[in-house]
C-alpha cells in the first residue's frame, strides 16, 4: 500500500483505516523503513507566504527499483503507461539530487511546496538564507509556460535559483532560469559552488 501513495501528502490515518490498524501503527512502520533507508518523508515548506499551505510531508520510496518491484513492473513499457511513472521519476530525481548533494561538505534542508491552489514546487533546497527550486517533468518537450509557473511560484520562497528538470537534452542555461536534464543537472551540482 505505501507503494501506491509514493509521491504524495502522508496521511497515516487514511492509509491505516485501510489496513484495519491505527495511525499510530503505520507511522510507526514508515518510521522503520525511513530509519532503513527505503523511504524519504519530504517535509513541507513552513514560512509564512501568505497562502494556505499543504502541511503534510511527502513520502518517496528512495530505491525506484524496488518501488517498480512492489508495485509489479518487469518491463521499461510496462511502466510508461502507468498513470504513475510521472511520481515515479519524480521521487527518482529528488533522489538523486539529494544524494549528490549529500555529497558535497555543504548543509542543506530539502523540502516541497504546495499551496491550498495547488502551486507546486516539487523539490526546494535551502542553503542557510538561500534556496533554489526544482520541478521535474518525464516530458521531453517542456513549454515555456512550465517555466513561467516554477518562476512564480518559487518566487513565494524567494529561491535564487530555478531548476526545470526535464527529459530533453537541450540545456537552456539563463543564470536563474536553467532548464536541463538530470545528467546535466547532476553535473553542474558537483561543480557548482553552493
Amino acid at each position: 500500500m505505501l507503494a501506491a501513495v509514493h509521491g504524495q501528502p502522508w496521511n497515516a490515518s487514511q492509509l491505516g483505516q485501510s489496513l484495519g490498524v491505527s495511525y499510530h501503527t503505520v507511522n510507526r512502520h514508515l518510521d522503520f523503513l525511513e530509519g532503513a533507508f527505503l523511504c524519504r518523508r519530504l517535509p513541507p515548506w513552513h514560512g509564512n507566504i501568505g497562502k494556505r499551505l499543504v502541511k503534510k510531508p511527502k513520502v518517496y520510496w528512495r530505491d525506484s527499483g524496488l518501488l517498480h518491484a512492489l508495485l509489479g513492473i518487469a518491463a521499461m513499457d510496462d511502466l510508461l503507461v502507468r498513470p504513475w511513472v510521472g511520481a515515479s521519476w519524480e521521487g527518482f530525481v529528488i533522489e538523486q539530487i539529494i544524494m549528490a548533494l549529500s555529497h558535497r561538505d555543504v548543509p542543506y534542508t530539502p523540502f516541497f511546496l504546495r499551496t491550498s491552489d495547488q502551486r507546486e514546487i516539487d523539490l526546494a533546497i535551502e542553503f542557510g538564507r538561500r534556496r533554489w527550486a526544482f520541478e521535474i517533468k518525464l516530458s521531453s518537450q517542456p513549454t515555456p509556460r512550465d517555466m513561467e509557473q516554477l518562476v512564480a511560484t518559487a518566487s513565494l520562497i524567494d529561491a535564487e535559483k530555478c531548476f526545470l528538470v526535464t527529459q530533453t537534452p537541450d540545456v537552456i542555461d539563463g543564470g536563474a532560469k536553467v532548464a536541463c536534464d538530470l545528467a546535466w543537472l547532476l553535473a553542474h551540482l558537483e561543480t557548482t559552488p553552493l
